[in-house]
């Protein structure tokens, strides 16, 4: 059986964690930041966890299932 290839799009915007979970940036803090507040921005920089349902097709993507 040949090799899966992992989609290196999806590589470069989620990580997986030791325990399973799938991480995420921030959305909303690429520009137009000067009308949000300092606390805002600094919770942008954070990486979020994924809600189940969608970090399931992100682990087959990246080859984990």
């Amino acid at each position: 059986m040949p090799k899966l290839k992992i989609r290196q799009s999806v590589v470069k915007r989620f990580r997986v964690t030791k325990n399973g979970k799938v991480l995420h940036r921030s959305s909303f803090r690429g520009h137009l930041r000067s009308h949000k507040s300092a606390s805002q921005i600094r919770r942008f920089r954070k990486l979020k966890p994924l809600t189940t349902a969608r970090a399931k097709k992100i682990k087959q993507a990246l080859g984990f299932l």
